[in-house]
């Protein structure tokens, strides 16, 4: 006989639970998922042991509700997934991509490593032949360059390329990195790598020829140099990895009438700088002053000079004009 859910009995039942606290619940699934092999009786222990009272039958319904099975049948295995969003901020990715040169006809290969955590990339070397040794010679080098932030790692996921000989993995050992091989001919395993590489595909290497390696090394260093400060990232709340400390000193001026500022333009002529502001030209004497003070006559477009006229910046025959012939 089935009973009616409209009892009294029922509906008081219900809205107990409707009255448990969402944080309670969330609190109660993440335990039985991140620690498959507590039951019912655990799980109360614990949360007593934060200030929750809450009856075992009160656990159970909770994960009923969301569908988690009990203690015993609950699926206890770590699937790749989830072990790659655990240990992301203690994980590197390293793999390797190629640029086939435009003028050499050479194909050059570019081993990177990809910090996982905050995105930080590291361009570890260029080569033509990429083999044991020198892939192991670049463990090394990204070792160094880690410094004293290798203690931070404790995993790299890599591929089973015959460029990574036991030696490689020998090295990042004696740092205290283990490594760990995706299944073979599953690339989809070691994704971060694999969408970076697509990210240095449609941004830079399917844009411009490369003429040869030194022209791959310079062009790579600049995109890092763009990658890591500049560049805005999803899994970052479109924020870079390293952001640029773009705020102003207390004391510099970037307002538009201030004759130093980074989109003014500069030419050379005769191998001496003319730096226009405002339609008027200055052009910097051989001897410059270390105190350089702005003229407040001139909106701060021209500089004061002593009366010798062999400091400081002298005004050209355009700019006398403008000021009326003063000197």
């Amino acid at each position: 006989m089935r009973t009616n859910p409209t009892t009294p009995a029922h509906a008081g039942l219900a809205r107990f639970l409707r009255t448990i606290d969402d944080v309670i619940a969330t609190l109660v699934q993440r335990m039985a998922r991140e620690n498959p092999s507590w039951g019912y009786r655990r799980a109360q222990g614990e949360l007593l042991k934060l200030g929750h009272r809450v009856g075992a039958s009160t656990i159970r319904w909770i994960l009923q509700r969301h569908r988690i099975p009990p203690a015993p049948a609950r699926h206890t295995d770590t699937s790749w997934r989830r072990f790659l969003r655990t240990q992301a901020t203690s994980m590197l990715a390293v793999d390797f991509f190629h640029v086939d040169c435009a003028v050499t006809l050479r194909r050059l290969y570019v081993l990177f490593v990809l910090e996982v955590g905050d995105r930080s990339l590291h361009i570890v070397g260029v080569t033509a032949h990429p083999d044991g040794p020198w892939t192991t010679q670049q463990a090394r080098n990204l070792v160094m360059d880690l410094g004293e932030h290798v203690g931070r790692f404790r995993f790299l996921v890599r591929d089973r390329a015959g460029q990574f000989a036991a030696s490689f993995d020998t090295v990042l050992a004696g740092a205290g990195i283990e490594v760990v091989k995706i299944p073979p001919r599953c690339p989809r395993a070691n994704c971060y790598a694999e969408r970076l590489v697509l990210t240095v595909r449609t941004e830079l290497t399917d844009r411009m020829l490369i003429f040869g390696e030194w022209h791959l090394r310079r062009v790579l260093a600049e995109y890092a140099a763009h990658y890591n400060m500049q560049r805005p990232h999803r899994a970052l709340q479109l924020r870079p990895p390293r952001p640029e400390l773009l705020v102003p000193s207390s004391g510099q001026d970037l307002s538009p009438t201030s004759p130093w500022r980074a989109d003014q333009p500069v030419r050379t002529r005769s191998l001496k700088p003319l730096v226009t502001c405002r339609d008027r030209v200055l052009e910097p004497h051989r001897r410059q002053r270390q105190d350089r003070t702005f003229s407040p006559t001139l909106a701060g477009c021209d500089r004061d000079w002593d009366n010798s006229g062999q400091t400081g910046w002298p005004l050209t025959g355009q700019a006398l004009r403008l000021t009326g012939g003063r000197s």
